[in-house]
């Protein structure tokens, strides 16, 4: 059957549209932390559909707040008053810490990264954005041309000026060596550098941790430091938090809250996990900013109905059972497991992320050279023994990705911490 179904898709879809697996794996239906495929098989799902699915598969909440909004109405357009949105917007604004905060919501991550440029481009009448290297904002036109990562980049066109800077990679590149002062410092040094040889940018866009990039990140307090920089040329920071927000990171709701010090963002980018599966995106920005623009505009998907209520429930869902504390404890023990695990595995560079955010990175033993292809052998090994994970980098997608639905409790953080340790010592 799935033979059958793989024919069909490579038919009709993208030969660019990536699978995982030598032999790709149809998901059939999910609960709690688990998932099945076509044949019956179970497994513990540690990707939550690239951390989309962020309290549990089927949470019965979301599930009969989407089922009954679906028995009222479903969708009818920002033309008209829609409750859901508004409900929705002013939890966001409240939770989001920007002051006289405004919501536009939308179908996904890439859309809204999209917005957050049309809005800092407007808003500051420059085309040029600064951003991350090996960073990942989107499939869009617009959001490739910001995106630091080449495996994810397939054109070097597009309507902004791009500039790349220094510091989204702890563990790599020209400031490795320094301790976190003298990094942070090398990193300023090199904006005001760039910034003093470019017309002034329209925003700085940048994850808190990179997602598609390997969960890498820079020391606390570098986008703070960034930020006091941009802020004396007027320059915008826009945190994607499209994969860190919602209190994945375990210590903040925000990713962008590690790095407090100069306040919270002029704009925000969400998506993937406040709607647990169902479509959302979403910016928010300061109302000077997100009513800068002169014409007329709707989102015909963007704040639907159905995926408001959904989006309601799951918030309302996370927040009562203190998911965020929920990752700061499971995944220390989970992090710490997989440490103690990779101490014995050479092709193991690093372990590191926060909260329910892991990324292994996995390198030939001995060296600094990614291996894609060992990476590619624990993904088979972990699914073999019942566990899925993601892969990322931008080494040629030589990190494991680990970041499983926030309610993961101990036991089954300890049988994924199994079933990954046998996948890893597989590959020596």
């Amino acid at each position: 059957m799935n033979d059958d179904l793989l024919g069909r898709h490579r038919a009709v879809l993208p030969d660019w549209l990536a699978l995982y697996y030598d032999r790709p794996l149809e998901i059939t239906h999910g609960e709690g932390r688990h998932v099945w495929d076509a044949q019956g098989n179970r497994y513990l799902d540690f990707f939550g559909g690239i951390l989309t699915t962020m309290t549990a598969h089927a949470l019965p909440e979301v599930t009969k707040a989407v089922t009954e909004q679906a028995g009222r109405i479903i969708h009818s357009s920002t033309l008209y008053l829609n409750r859901p949105m508004v409900d929705l917007a002013e939890r966001i604004a409240q939770l989001s810490g920007i002051p006289d905060a405004r919501v536009f919501f939308t179908t996904s991550g890439t859309e809204a990264n999209d917005t957050a440029l049309l809005l800092a481009t407007t808003y500051r009448r420059s085309n040029t954005v600064l951003a991350m290297r090996n960073s990942y904002h989107g499939r869009s036109f617009s959001s490739v041309g910001i995106t630091g990562n080449r495996g994810w980049s397939p054109t070097s066109l597009s309507p902004l000026q791009t500039l790349y800077v220094h510091g989204g990679v702890r563990g790599r590149g020209p400031f490795a060596e320094l301790d976190d002062y003298d990094y942070v410092a090398a990193c300023v040094d090199d904006l005001k550098d760039l910034l003093g040889h470019t017309r002034p940018p329209a925003a700085l866009i940048a994850e808190p941790i990179q997602g598609v990039g390997g969960f890498t990140s820079p020391p606390d307090g570098l986008y703070a430091a960034f930020r006091e920089v941009l802020h004396e040329r007027g320059v915008l920071w826009i945190s994607d938090e499209v994969q860190t927000g919602w209190g994945r990171t375990g210590e903040h709701f925000w990713g962008w809250q590690a790095h407090a010090r100069s306040g919270p963002p002029d704009m925000l980018t969400f998506a993937k996990g406040i709607g647990n599966g169902m479509s959302i995106g979403g910016v928010v920005a300061r109302a000077e900013i997100m009513n800068c623009l002169d014409a007329n505009s709707i989102s015909t998907f963007g704040g639907t109905q159905i995926t408001m209520a959904a989006g309601l429930a799951n918030l309302n869902y996370l927040l009562e059972h203190d998911l965020q504390g929920n990752a700061r404890r499971v995944g220390g023990l989970l992090i710490e497991r997989l440490r103690a695990a990779a101490a014995h595995v050479p092709a193991v560079r690093e372990v590191r992320g926060r909260g329910l955010m892991i990324g292994i990175e996995l390198t030939k033993p001995g060296s600094d050279e990614a291996d894609p292809a060992a990476a590619s052998a624990v993904l088979e090994a972990a699914r073999a023994g019942g566990l899925l994970i993601g892969k990322g980098g931008g080494h040629d997608t030589s990190a494991l990705r680990v970041a499983p639905p926030l309610s993961l409790n101990v036991a089954e953080a300890e049988e994924g911490a199994a079933i990954l340790e046998d996948a890893l010592r597989s590959i020596q």
